[in-house]
């Protein structure tokens, strides 16, 4: 598998993923009743919480072992890409959350 720096095509890629994500939070979330002020709220504090863990801003650990994320997009068969750092899909949550609630 080769590695390849394409910060940009990663942030292409990042919001895409992190789109993808906000959008089926909100979905289980209706689907479970959620709606109006509940539904957003809700849907903001998960995807939050998710872009924060898959980005490496909160502490994972268990029994000793910590663990340190770190995103990659397949980008073709035997090609991965990445941005020379950690991902910061968090920085995309308000807006996409701003479009799925028509804010």
């Amino acid at each position: 598998m080769q590695l390849s720096l394409d910060p940009k095509l990663f942030e292409d890629h990042q919001s895409v993923f992190i789109r993808e994500l906000v959008e089926n939070i909100k979905i289980k979330l209706q689907e479970i009743g959620l709606e109006g002020s509940q539904l957003e709220d809700a849907t903001a504090s998960v995807a939050f919480s998710i872009a924060s863990t898959i980005d490496g801003t909160t502490m994972i650990e268990a029994d000793g072992t910590e663990v340190h994320p770190y995103l990659t997009f397949q980008t073709g068969d035997d090609v991965i890409t990445h941005s020379g750092e950690n991902a910061y899909t968090h920085e995309f949550v308000y807006g996409i959350l701003k479009s799925l609630f028509d804010r």
